[in-house]
């Protein structure tokens, strides 16, 4: 775990408006306020999963509730979940639901409110989102989307938002890893951390999207595009962890973007 000071940092990239025609003019980004959490999204991170308490686990648990707490004291009108998985277009809220009968568990989780007959099965990291907002009290507007669709939606919201950007880091960093050992993986997490740090969202955005799959970093598409959505913003960062202890990268931040 870390215990980073916060840093302002001003991003230099073109902000793209991925909603738009190609030959069309960048709309203007003009949300009163974004506030981003950054946590990654282990089925361990759920208490139901992990079984037997792991203080490691523990502590990234408490960090993640931390990254949302502050994202949720800004009082957010609306929270979007972003995560991989979901194609272009598709949209998650009340009444959707996932499980965790993939994990050894028999159990059902909404998305946002009640589950409902016919509602969307929603995957993993926008159900682990949807329970840390739950951890921490949220009981607001909620909307979960795959990366591709968030820049144009961060755009499009007005008043204050809040992001929830689900993504783990490499799974290549140590030889017991899902994708075993890879030099290359523990630099590459480095970096990411140290964009988190710095509020850096134009280095988020250049991130290697074929280095980032063949390290087996399912964050990346999601970094990627929370630097999209925020290049050229100002940005108050902290990391509040960088680690790995089960052989994957587990990173967590929150920004307040002005």
């Amino acid at each position: 775990m870390l215990d980073t000071p916060e840093v302002s940092h001003v991003a230099s990239a073109t902000l793209l408006d991925v909603s738009a025609d190609p030959g069309r003019s960048p709309v203007p980004f003009a949300p009163d306020g974004v506030r981003v959490a950054f946590c990654p999204a282990p089925p361990l991170l759920l208490p139901a999963v992990e079984g037997t308490p792991d203080a490691a686990t523990a502590a990234l648990r408490a960090a993640c509730v931390d990254a949302v707490t502050a994202v949720l004291g800004a009082e957010p009108e609306v929270v979007v979940v972003v995560g991989a998985g979901p194609a272009a277009g598709l949209r998650f809220g009340d009444g959707d639901a996932g499980d965790l009968r993939g994990f050894g568990v028999d159990l059902e989780l909404p998305f946002s409110g009640r589950v409902r007959p016919g509602g969307r099965r929603v995957p993993l990291p926008h159900l682990l989102g949807a329970w840390l907002l739950d951890q921490a009290g949220h009981a607001g507007v909620r909307v979960g989307v795959g990366p591709d669709d968030l820049p144009g939606l961060v755009r499009s919201l007005p008043g204050r938002v809040g992001v929830l950007a689900m993504g783990d880091g490499s799974a290549r960093r140590s030889v017991k890893a899902p994708g075993h050992l890879d030099p290359a993986a523990e630099p590459f997490d480095a970096a990411v951390a140290g964009a988190l740090g710095r509020g850096d969202a134009a280095a988020l955005a250049a991130l290697d999207a074929a280095e980032g799959e063949r390290l087996l970093a399912a964050g990346v598409p999601v970094w990627r595009a929370v630097g999209r959505a925020l290049a050229d913003r100002a940005v108050v960062a902290s990391l509040r962890a960088a680690t790995a202890p089960l052989g994957v990268g587990y990173l967590v931040a929150d920004w307040a973007v002005r």
